[in-house]
């Protein structure tokens, strides 16, 4: 697991704020690969969001992550009864009236949330929202390969092989194209971070990928169809 709070770089955060009506932003790791830390946050107040959310286990973030589709509370203060109600309390005092979070996922892949708050009541326009999606969709794939560059991982999970092996690790990249419409770029990712969450090296994922014993269209990190 990774635990340093460093993983992004400082304007991950920068393209949301440059192209949202929103106040702030933070981004959070929650995930099989790494452990929830906030890696990137525009101001003090962001940050703090992020902090009550992880410290109180409740709030538009956990909720991102879980359902894997976005949260738009755009009255974060008057949210209804039985919503992070521990939250909401630990917010009113602050200047924070909407809160937008949206899952980082990249296939099967859940990396995190992007969290962002407005210091007026209002929700996203349909356009604003759509924008939001496609910049957490390019953020996810920055923070996943950033993961797994910084990653000290053992030797036997690195794609160095035999040309056996790269030849199939490039057939299964292929199978995990035609399973979730991404690039080659994004499958390699996929079959990288995959190998890291199972400590296995990629080339038996990439067997078990070609036997049809993993199939990452099924839904979460990767699915056995044995266990289906």
């Amino acid at each position: 697991m990774v635990t340093d709070a460093s993983l992004a770089s400082p304007d991950f955060c920068a393209p949301f704020l440059a192209a949202l009506p929103v106040t702030g932003a933070a981004i959070s790791t929650l995930g099989d690969l790494v452990s929830p830390e906030t890696v990137c946050a525009s101001d003090p107040q962001a940050a703090r969001l992020d902090e009550l959310q992880f410290d109180l286990g409740e709030g538009p973030c956990w909720d991102a992550s879980a359902s894997r589709r976005p949260v738009i509370e755009p009255d974060i203060q008057r949210a209804p009864l039985g919503s992070w109600p521990a939250f909401v309390d630990a917010i009113q005092d602050t200047s924070v009236r909407a809160m937008f979070a949206f899952p980082l996922l990249l296939g099967p892949i859940n990396l995190g949330v992007i969290d962002l708050y407005s210091d007026a009541v209002g929700t996203l326009r349909t356009d604003y929202e759509k924008t939001a999606e496609a910049l957490a969709e390019a953020a996810s794939r920055r923070l996943l390969h950033d993961i797994l560059a910084r990653l000290e991982r053992d030797p036997s999970l690195d794609e160095a092989g035999t040309e056996f092996s790269r030849r199939r690790i490039h057939q299964a990249t292929g199978a995990v194209i035609a399973q979730l419409g991404v690039s080659a770029q994004d499958a390699a990712l996929v079959i990288r971070a995959h190998a890291f969450a199972t400590s296995r090296p990629v080339r038996d994922v990439a067997d078990d990928i070609l036997t049809w014993q993993l199939d990452f269209s099924a839904g979460g990190p990767g699915e056995s169809r044995e266990g289906r």
